[in-house]
Parts: C-alpha cells; structure tokens; sequence
C-alpha cells in the first residue's frame, strides 16, 4: 500500500489550498483517513480525520477552516483548507487506517507535501 500526498505550496494568509490522499495497492477496506502536520520546533499535530462512513473530526486549531471529505471510489481523502493563517504552515501527512487484503488492519503514512503560508 501506497498513500500519495499532493497539493501543498505556498499561499497567503487567508488563502485556500487543497491537499488530497490517495491510497493505492491492495487495500480490502479503509477505516479512517487522517491528516497531520509537523511544523518546525513542534510536534505532530493531528488535523482532521474522516471514518468510513464519513463522520468527521476537526482539531480544534482548524475548526471552520479545514473540510476533509473522501473519494471512496478512489480511496482518496482531501483537505480543504481555508483562511489560512501562518501558523498553518508545516509539512501535511496523510494517514490510513486500513486493511490490506490477507494481512491485519494497520496505519499507514503518505510522504507529507510542505504548506507555507506568508503573511
């Protein structure tokens, strides 16, 4: 299994990106898509997360900003992130929770796509 993160750049502040998550490989089912972020000098951050039947979570720092939703068709989740203010800018890794075909169910990480925000 493969998960493939894509979307980041630089924006200004108040601007809008979209990340987005592809998983790939031979995946039986995906129980929750996540994101995360690693600024410098802090530690990772969970951001949101989508489960299967699309309920989803926000951390409070991203509340009324960021919008995860999910492609099951295409097993890809995406970020929608709006407003952004400066200290949205980290590296964004995208995280699975799933199962691959004849193996247990286990987490799963993208290679993380950089966001910077100038202000």
């Amino acid at each position: 299994v493969q998960l493939q993160a894509c979307g980041g750049g630089p924006v200004q502040t108040g601007g809008s990106l979209r990340l987005s998550c592809a998983a790939s490989g031979s995946i039986a089912f995906i129980y929750a898509m996540r994101w995360y972020r690693l600024a410098p000098g802090k530690q990772r951050e969970w951001v949101a997360g989508i489960s299967a039947g699309g309920i989803t979570n926000y951390a409070d720092s991203v509340k009324g900003r960021f919008s995860i939703g999910r492609d099951s068709a295409k097993n890809t989740a995406y970020l929608q992130m709006n407003s952004l203010k400066p200290e949205d800018a980290a590296v964004y890794y995208c995280n699975a929770d799933l199962r691959e075909y004849g193996t247990t169910r286990r987490d799963y990480w993208g290679q993380g796509t950089l966001v910077t925000v100038s202000s």
